[in-house]
């Protein structure tokens, strides 16, 4: 199945639908299915975005995404010392 990927307006949106819900008495998991994500999406969510506005969500998610593209190249440069250092010898 494949995984949607939620812009940071669709997540900080969902988490005040459910904190809207939790207040009319929902319970938690009912509130969740009612956004369409598992629990465990839902308390992830919570847990990076919970106290933050949205422009800094989508500061945490471009900082997130950089983050990953460093450690690729990184990662690709480590290797291509591996393998010169390895046909050197």
């Amino acid at each position: 199945m494949a995984r949607k990927h939620h812009e940071p307006e669709e997540i900080m949106a969902k988490l005040r639908q459910v904190e809207v819900l939790l207040s009319q008495g929902k319970t938690a998991a009912d509130a969740v299915r009612t956004i369409g994500v598992m629990e465990q999406t839902y308390y992830r969510w919570r847990a990076e975005c919970g106290g933050l506005k949205l422009d800094q969500v989508k500061r945490l998610k471009q900082l997130e995404q950089e983050n990953g593209r460093l450690r690729r190249a990184v990662a690709d440069l480590t290797l291509e010392k591996l393998v010169l250092k390895g046909a050197g010898h």
